[in-house]
This record gives C-alpha cells, structure tokens and sequence, in this order.
C-alpha cells in the first residue's frame, strides 16, 4: 500500500512540474532568437497572426514581454483593506496578453470563439492581433506603430482618443521602452 501511494504521489508531483512549464516564461526574454528557439509553437503562433493581422512579431513580442514577461498564468496583484485583509485583484486582467474580462468576451464573440483561453499563447497573440486590427480602424494608429499601439492597448481605444495617457508620465516611458524593445527585437530577428 505504501509503495503505490508514494508512486502515484511522484506521478502526481512529476505531473505538477511538467504543468506549471506551460505557463512559465522562457529564460531568455532580451533575446528573441533564443527565445524562439526555446519556444518554437511561439514561433508559429506568431506567423499565423502576421498573416491574419498583419501584426509583425516584433511588435507582438515586445507588448507580450510588456504585459507578461511571457508568463501564461500572470494576474494583476491583490489589493488590501487595512493592509492585511485581501479584497480582490486590481483588475481581471490575465495571462500572455492581460486581457481584461470584457475585452476578451469580446474577442470571443467578435471572432465566435467562445473557447479561446488567456492563458494559452496561440488564443493570446491572437487576440492580440485583433485588438490592434481595431485600434488601427478606431483610434487611425498604423500596425507597426508601437509605441501608440501600446499606449492605446494599455489605455483602451476611449482613453487614448481622449488622450488620458498624456497625464501619465510613467505610462509614456513604458512605451517608449515598448517601442525600444520591438525595434532591438526586430534587428535580432533579421539576424535569426
């Protein structure tokens, strides 16, 4: 009895192990031919939303290590009452791509997949590419303008035509950092 108890407690620890490298992020994110090699279905993923979308994959790589570092399973931290007592998270943001809840409902209706999950890679650069489909038709921003498709991927398509990120002065940054990244990104993979 003992045996098969702390065999099936190793099965189910090995099982453990091998789920949470779904989510997890690869381990090199400043480069992005290393990074592909790691992860070779991102590779594919990303192809798939440039022929789709248009978006081109540096652009896509940047905003995803913005949003998530690459990390499947992210969500925004807890907010306290008195400091101790946790009263729920800062938004319903989740996964590769920090979609809020309402924006990816409509994701899903709009593209009428009602299965697509946040929390896997191809649903998220998918959305992804969506999202800045309609940014560009709504708020005029080109597809490999970065820095403004961040500003308003982060902002919304209302808060960047009222221009709220301008009193963001943190938010400006970010994005200059976004569009930094997509450029060092794009010059890395030419060199694949």
């Amino acid at each position: 009895m003992y045996r098969r108890t702390f065999t099936l407690g190793l099965v189910a620890l090995v099982g453990a192990c091998g789920g949470v490298r779904e989510f997890s992020p690869p381990r090199n994110l400043d480069n992005a031919c290393a990074l592909l090699r790691e992860r070779p279905h991102y590779a594919r993923s990303f192809a798939r939303v440039e022929r789709r979308w248009n978006v081109q994959r540096h652009v896509l790589m940047a905003m995803i290590h913005q949003e998530s570092r690459f990390d499947g399973d992210i969500r925004p931290p807890y907010r306290y009452a008195l400091g101790v007592i946790p009263v729920g998270r800062q938004s319903s943001a989740l996964g590769y791509s920090q979609a809020l809840d309402g924006t990816w409902e409509d994701y899903q209706r709009d593209q009428r997949r009602p299965r697509a999950r946040r929390t896997d890679f191809d649903d998220a650069v998918d959305f992804m590419g969506w999202y800045m489909n309609l940014t560009q038709e709504r708020n005029g921003i080109a597809l490999n303008d970065t820095r403004h498709q961040y500003l308003a991927y982060h902002e919304g398509h209302t808060g960047y035509a009222r221009g709220s990120y301008n009193s963001k002065p943190w938010l400006l940054d970010v994005a200059v950092r976004v569009e930094e990244r997509a450029e060092r990104y794009r010059q890395q993979l030419s060199a694949c």
